[in-house]
């Protein structure tokens, strides 16, 4: 992807890709609201990532009390968010429900 700083968007996964850093990753079939999964999957693509990097990336940093994105960042998130009719915020946390088939 060309001219896009990717120091100022995800500076987690700078430091990573040099380093290499051997994991073990697993397939894992998780379930997640639709509308936050496109916007997941918007910010992945624009950074290059997969989507499993990108969530790897995110939870690492909510573990150590770090914010994963800059202004810059946040403020692309926003757009995303708008785009893919995301209104959900961190409040809505552990109060989702859906129906089932």
């Amino acid at each position: 992807m060309t001219g896009v700083d990717l120091t100022s968007c995800v500076p987690w996964y700078i430091g990573i890709m040099v380093d290499g850093i051997r994991v073990e990753r697993v397939q894992t079939g998780v379930r997640i609201e639709k509308r936050l999964l496109k916007v997941l999957k918007a910010v992945a693509d624009l950074h290059d990532l997969t989507l499993g990097d990108l969530l790897e990336g995110i939870v690492l940093h909510a573990f150590e009390g770090r914010l994963p994105f800059d202004e810059q960042g946040l403020a692309k998130i926003a757009e995303l968010k708008a785009v893919f009719g995301l209104d959900l915020t961190a409040d809505a946390s552990h109060h989702l429900v859906e129906d089932l088939p």
